[in-house]
């Protein structure tokens, strides 16, 4: 319960701030008033926390888009609104069913831009209506509303007697209320209209917004007094049983001053006795602080800060911020290590048993933990792991810290924007708090542990400062050795910490940050691969998450192959974790319903349980000229896509549709050039290129696309398309072009190959640069795969297009 009855801050924003917005109408304006038409539509603002009546003049502060949008419209319009109060006032984006259908068509009076930033309006009832269907939806609500009845009952005694009592305890109220200020008084005696009164009082009264509502949504005047008054009388019993509470403070405050001599003395006491718990306290820190390994100058500032502490009084409110600051500095880590295991057959073991495949990320760490053996000193490096999701680049960090022997640290920075999350707060600000850098390594208690910044190219910023130029000192091999925490204020030695970041994409990392960190690919998984990761790992724990024991499901080789080639899309292994818990928790439902079943399940089942298969990207065949298969590589891994050509008459002219991107589009741009330059490769006149226009189109054009790896691409189905050849059955490719001819070698091979295999493609088209990376792939993963390497976009054109034209094939000239 609050103070007084009526809202206190109506008062003082609107009567004492602005005379001219005075909430005070006459009968004249009240039965004006009344004679206006309700507008047949009008847009809907609902109110968060009150209510407003007819005649009633409030200030609101608007904050949502949506709400500000339709002020800012209907403000340069009729300013008319209509205002309705929301059912549940928590709730952000009230929906349709979340607003009530009572409500007040208001005149926006004036509109104010805040220092905040904010919009206040000051608005005025006019009259009551009923919402009889929602129009719009977006960008805010509008709707159909009709007048809803005012019934005022005709002048008699006992109304006349219920307005005196009204305004009698309204009065009494205000006058017992010293938070109120005078002019509400003077507002209510000189209020001439019966239903404005009662109307001014239920809009400005401490009532709930649920009670409120239910007054406006009564009909009848002479019962919204009634329910008017029975709240006033309430209210003036409440301030009586409080003013006789308030007679009684001195004796309390008496009480109080009683008890802090007494205190006052039991310390002296305590002291006497050698039992003060400040004291203990303190001590309790001296004993923790002896055992330290911590450098002189951190020692001295501990010292410093103790003595500063045991002045101080322990009821002030700096006592326990000085408190935390000293116990943060006792339990860091300082120069304190956990020993490290160099055996690297074990750690081997542990590496290969935790995750199948990934070859080259995991010599990588195992040559990293020889040098740690060999010359136990050195600063340990900064690793990325970058990779699509789902391929295991966080678990590596786990297994890492278990093969080393080291406490395991994670820090999750998607969606981190916050500098102090890196560097920490200042102990003098309110809710100060180190960085999380810091808080880690106070949990685990030790300086050298394995410490994984999770989705570090996800970091963004704002005002609150750049957290990804904030770990540039920390993700520094040259600096971090005296990284400064701005809570702590001491440098503290993060050199031993082995960082482990993850990405999923390089471009969204700072440059300065890439730089500081050694970039390991963690590509995407073989068909091969995943079949093995879900019979050693995923299958083993979803058994085990789901209740169902091994010989109550056996799923073969077979229809595990089938659920990654058929139900999954994707690098990594997510999503066929999310496919195979789906099998097993059909099992579980067969085995708690008590239904029969053969344990072993068949591909048959598949469809059954899951539904027809839905992977799109496969292999479309090449029945019409100008439509050839290219390579993409995504975050999420490789995908295939398709570039089709049409020619129709006209003048030269280039269209290119399907949300390409500049790179792509200079890509087809360059291929039309060098084809025009270059007719004869494809027995055409130069003067062809000039009688037909050019439209070359890549589906799914909701999705953005770009680079240069679609440049033969390009060049093939243009080649296609004026030549009406068909192109080679089962065939893609990948690469960039120049006006010279030649074909340049572009990244995410790995990526591409396997989304290619995925799709059932035989033969690749790639530069003759790019063998080196096939080279890294292990051979059994690439079996079914011919791959062809080009130097020049000559030799694309020899081996992609067929001699024989496609049936019913135009001939261009």
């Amino acid at each position: 319960m609050k103070d007084s009855f009526f809202n206190e801050n109506f008062f003082s924003d609107v009567i004492e701030t602005d005379t001219e917005f005075i909430p005070l109408i006459s009968s004249e304006d009240e039965e004006n008033m009344s004679k206006e038409s309700v507008p047949e539509i009008v847009p809907i603002l609902p109110l968060r926390n009150n209510v407003l009546f007819p005649g009633v003049v409030i200030p609101i502060t608007v904050g949502r888009d949506k709400s500000i949008k339709l002020i800012q419209e209907a403000y340069k319009g009729d300013k008319t609104i209509g205002v309705v109060a929301q059912k549940d006032q928590s709730e952000e984006e009230p929906k349709e069913d979340g607003i009530h259908k009572i409500g007040t068509i208001a005149r926006i009076i004036r509109m104010l831009k805040m220092p905040d930033g904010s919009t206040t309006i000051i608005i005025q009832g006019k009259k009551r209506f009923a919402i009889s269907e929602m129009v719009e939806i977006e960008p805010y609500f509008k709707a159909k509303v009709e007048e809803y009845p005012d019934l005022k009952p005709k002048k008699n005694v006992e109304m006349e007697a219920l307005i005196s009592s009204i305004k009698e305890m309204a009065l009494n109220i205000i006058q017992q209320s010293p938070n109120i200020p005078s002019e509400a008084a003077f507002a209510i005696k000189n209020i001439e209209s019966t239903s404005f009164l009662v109307n001014f009082i239920s809009s400005n009264m401490n009532a709930t917004v649920e009670h409120k509502q239910l007054m406006l949504e009564e009909p009848k005047l002479e019962e919204r007094s009634r329910m008017v008054l029975k709240h006033l009388t309430k209210e003036n019993q409440l301030l009586e049983i409080k003013n006789d509470i308030q007679s009684k403070v001195k004796e309390d405050i008496d009480k109080q001053q009683r008890e802090y001599f007494l205190h006052q003395q039991m310390k002296t006491i305590q002291d006497e006795l050698g039992d003060n718990p400040v004291e203990e306290e303190i001590n309790e820190l001296r004993k923790k602080a002896k055992g330290k390994k911590w450098s002189k100058e951190v020692g001295q500032t501990f010292n410093k800060e103790l003595d500063k502490l045991q002045r101080m009084n322990p009821s002030a409110a700096e006592y326990s911020v000085q408190l935390n600051y000293l116990e943060l500095l006792v339990e860091l880590p300082w120069n304190e290590y956990s020993k490290d295991k160099f055996d690297l057959k074990r750690a081997e073991r542990i590496l290969n048993n935790d995750h199948y495949g990934l070859e080259k990320v995991k010599e990588r760490i195992l040559e990293q933990l020889a040098v740690f053996k060999l010359k136990k000193d050195i600063k340990s490096p900064i690793i990325c792991l970058y990779g699509p999701p789902g391929v295991g680049k966080t678990s590596l960090g786990k297994s890492v810290a278990e093969a080393l022997g080291r406490k395991y640290a994670r820090m999750s920075l998607g969606g981190l924007r916050d500098e102090a999350e890196i560097r920490g707060h200042r102990k003098t600000y309110i809710g100060a708090m180190p960085g999380r850098i810091i808080q880690s390594l106070k949990k685990v208690k030790t300086a050298n542990p394995v410490f994984i910044l999770d989705e570090i190219d996800k970091l963004t910023h704002d005002t609150h400062g750049d957290p990804s130029s904030a770990l540039l000192e920390v993700l520094d091999p040259e600096q971090n050795d005296k990284f400064y925490d701005n809570y702590v204020e001491q440098d503290f030695d993060l050199s031993k910490v082995l960082f482990i970041a993850t990405a999923n994409n390089l471009a969204t990392i700072q440059p300065a940050l890439r730089d500081r960190m050694e970039i390991i690919e963690v590509s995407g998984y073989t068909l091969e691969e995943k079949v093995e990761i879900a019979k050693r790992h995923l299958i083993p724990k979803l058994l085990k998450d789901n209740g169902v024991e091994k010989t109550q499901i056996k799923l073969g080789k077979a229809v595990l192959e089938a659920v990654i080639d058929q139900y999954t899309n994707e690098s990594g292994v997510r999503g066929l974790e999310k496919r195979l818990s789906k099998l097993i928790r059909h099992r579980a439902k067969q085995i708690a319903m008590e239904e029969e079943f053969d344990p072993t399940l068949k591909v048959a089942d598949l469809k059954t349980i899951y539904g027809p298969t839905h992977v799109k990207d496969k292999y479309q065949g090449n029945d019409f000229a100008g439509v050839v298969t290219g390579l993409a590589w995504t975050p999420t891994g490789g995908d295939i896509l398709f570039v089709e050509t049409s020619l129709s008459a006209g003048k030269g002219k280039l269209t290119l549709t399907g949300n390409l991107g500049d790179v792509m589009k200079e890509s087809a741009l360059l291929a039309l050039e060098y084809l025009k330059a270059n007719s004869e490769l494809i027995g055409l006149k130069p003067e062809v290129f000039d009688n037909y226009n050019v439209h070359i189109h890549v589906p799914e054009g909701a999705v953005p696309k770009d680079g240069p790896s679609a440049g033969i691409t390009m060049l093939t189905s243009l080649a296609s398309a004026f030549t009406q050849r068909k192109v080679r059955k089962y065939i893609a490719m990948t690469g960039e072009i120049t006006l010279r001819g030649k074909v340049l070698p572009v990244g995410g091979v790995k990526e591409k190959i396997l989304a290619a295999k995925r799709a059932g493609i035989k033969e690749i088209i790639l530069s003759i640069q790019n063998e080196k990376d096939i080279l890294d792939i292990d051979e059994k993963y690439l079996s079914g795969l011919i791959f062809t390497y080009v130097q020049n976009m000559e030799e694309v054109l020899k081996r992609a297009i067929l001699k024989e034209k496609v049936e019913g094939a135009r001939e261009f000239k």
